[in-house]
């Protein structure tokens, strides 16, 4: 019998493999810069040649320009960064922003790989990781796929939106937490930096690194994120939810911060508080932006509501847009 992986990459594969198949090559930049990365031998330098390539130590001691050679590797790793966090959880059953993450996973991993790249995966939660070192096969995604299903980010079985529910939302809009800690009850929030110096660690060579998640968490990830996108080509793919930015109007409520457990009463017909929230979204929103802006780093909102094909395509042609 199929595993659950299995059927969901059938499925992707009819529906979404086939439409973007031969689209994603060609679409980034080159994860290598100039003519190779592998030393492999020194040869008399000739009549339009590359002078930066000249290794003048050999030239001074024979008195002859020579070159240094390198073999190119053309093959691209491609590190996918997974937010396995307890905010990853918010949305309707069976299209969260986990559901949404696993299918983004796999297609690109199953792009990617039919491409002749190499694949990893980083699976991250605060204080957890797990790792899947590059692959190129069908199997090697489906690994991909069955580690997802084993981390699934968890959450409360009290729907949300009712009355005496709980809502998970925007990180920082209503609880009181500062610096990656609880001002009351719970645990720690998602450390971005961890997670982005966590994929700095696994890629030890050049590498295309794509980020998937919602990016509601704490910690100096912008200069962690600085020093990722100066070794590597890095792609950030927020995937985000309605319940994240928005409050139902259902009276009393209690807000529970995904991330921390933290709960808080409130009243959602408040106009006050729900001014609060806007503002807290928006600055949230505006934060990571600039961030993103900073580090050179494109930043592509992936909503739970769309299309994954469309989704994709849109990412591909945007990056297209940017490229040189």
């Amino acid at each position: 019998m199929a595993t659950a992986p299995e059927r969901l990459l059938l499925r992707l594969e009819w529906k979404v493999v086939r439409r973007l198949d031969g689209r994603l090559q060609g679409a980034h930049r080159t994860a290598h810069r100039g003519s190779g990365i592998d030393f492999t031998g020194l040869r008399p330098y000739g009549h339009g040649d590359d002078a930066r390539n000249i290794d003048w130590n050999v030239t001074a001691r024979l008195d002859e320009p020579y070159l240094r050679v390198f073999t190119e590797d053309r093959e691209l790793t491609v590190w996918l960064v997974l937010d396995r966090s307890a905010s990853m959880a918010a949305g309707r059953p069976g299209r969260g922003k986990h559901d949404v993450l696993v299918e983004l996973a796999l297609v690109l991993a199953r792009l990617f790989g039919r491409g002749g790249n190499r694949v990893g995966a980083l699976l991250f939660d605060t204080g957890t990781q797990r790792v899947v070192p590059p692959g190129t096969s069908r199997r090697h995604v489906l690994r991909i796929g069955a580690e997802l299903e084993r981390t699934s980010p968890s959450r409360g079985d009290t729907p949300s939106g009712k009355r005496g529910g709980r809502i998970f939302g925007a990180r920082g809009a209503t609880s009181g937490t500062r610096g990656g800690h609880t001002s009351g009850a719970g645990g720690a929030t998602t450390d971005l930096a961890e997670m982005l110096d966590a994929a700095g660690r696994l890629a030890r060579r050049r590498a295309l690194i794509v980020v998937l998640s919602d990016f509601i968490g704490e910690g100096d990830w912008e200069r962690s994120l600085q020093r990722l996108s100066r070794r590597h080509e890095v792609v950030a793919l927020r995937i985000t939810d309605a319940a994240d930015d928005v409050l139902p109007e259902a009276g009393l409520i209690v807000v529970e911060d995904a991330e921390t457990g933290e709960q808080l009463v409130v009243d959602s017909a408040d106009p006050l508080l729900r001014l609060r929230l806007r503002a807290a979204v928006d600055a949230r929103d505006a934060r990571l932006e600039a961030g993103m802006r900073r580090a050179g780093v494109p930043v592509h909102r992936v909503d739970t509501g769309r299309d994954v094909a469309e989704a994709l395509a849109e990412v591909v042609a945007r990056t297209r847009e940017r490229s040189p």
